[in-house]
């Protein structure tokens, strides 16, 4: 089990969608909080809120510029202390064809989805090893097990995410760390990030998720899949011949079809 009261949490895009959510959730359970976030209004918005349940501190920053991190993780320490639980959170999505992105969405797509987590967790890991315990959450998504039209650039850096991060606790388990690594891939939510996005299955509700995520964490699961569906993917991506999945996922469901009117977040 990890404990997370009396712990120093640190979530990446913490300051909308279930970031804020989470963070409120390990404020209640005595955590100290620390909130990276680019936009500087979310920011302070969450701050001024979050002071009233419990010990919170944030920073903007961009998770994209590794030499920012590394100094904005000095900081942090300095001032508060090691961070015990990371949370990498913050995530990106452009829609459209894979021919229709730019380069400068392709690389900002894997700079916040893939590498991002990948050097933060770079960061904060070596001072978990040494003390002997921590925690390492990796919210990746249902999109980095399956395939799908429109979301080319975002499905790739998911499954960047998404294999790293499930390699990252083999490697954290043979070493005997005591370091913990939990992968989460859900599918769909309600947080206004895939707005017009249309699914069959049911779309996940970002306060069910984000709950869903901090007692995953308190209790060391490896894998956090939502729907329970989305366990079966794997499964059946091996046991069907490629064409029968397609259709079976593709038509039937309908999941091929879910980016055909997808608008996104609006700023």
């Amino acid at each position: 089990m990890t404990k997370i009261s009396s712990k120093l949490v640190l979530i990446t895009g913490g300051a909308s969608g279930i970031g804020t959510i989470m963070g409120r959730e390990v404020l209640r359970r005595g955590s100290k909080l620390v909130i990276w976030d680019v936009n500087k209004l979310n920011l302070h918005q969450t701050l001024e809120e979050f002071k009233q349940i419990g010990e919170v501190y944030g920073y903007t920053v961009d998770i994209t510029n590794t030499v920012w991190v590394k100094e904005m993780a000095r900081q942090l320490e300095k001032e508060i202390g090691p961070v015990d639980i990371l949370i990498n959170n913050a995530g990106i999505v452009y829609g459209g064809y894979f021919h229709e992105n730019s380069s400068e969405k392709i690389d900002k797509t894997m700079k916040v989805n893939a590498i991002a987590p990948m050097q933060l967790a770079l960061t904060f890991l070596p001072g978990m090893m040494k003390r002997k315990q921590g925690h390492i959450c990796n919210i990746t998504s249902s999109a980095g097990l399956v395939s799908n039209p429109k979301m080319s650039v975002y499905a790739g850096s998911k499954w960047a995410a998404t294999g790293w991060s499930d390699s990252l606790r083999l490697e954290m388990k043979q070493l005997k760390t005591g370091v913990g690594v939990t992968t989460v891939t859900p599918y769909y939510i309600n947080t206004g990030m895939f707005d017009e996005v249309k699914s069959n299955i049911p779309i996940l509700d970002q306060f069910k998720v984000a709950r869903k995520i901090i007692r995953a964490i308190e209790s060391n699961r490896i894998y956090l899949s939502m729907p329970w569906s989305m366990r079966f993917v794997r499964f059946s991506q091996g046991l069907f011949p490629i064409w029968f999945y397609d259709w079976f996922v593709g038509r039937l469901i309908g999941v091929y079809k879910t980016m055909d009117d997808f608008k996104g977040r609006k700023k």
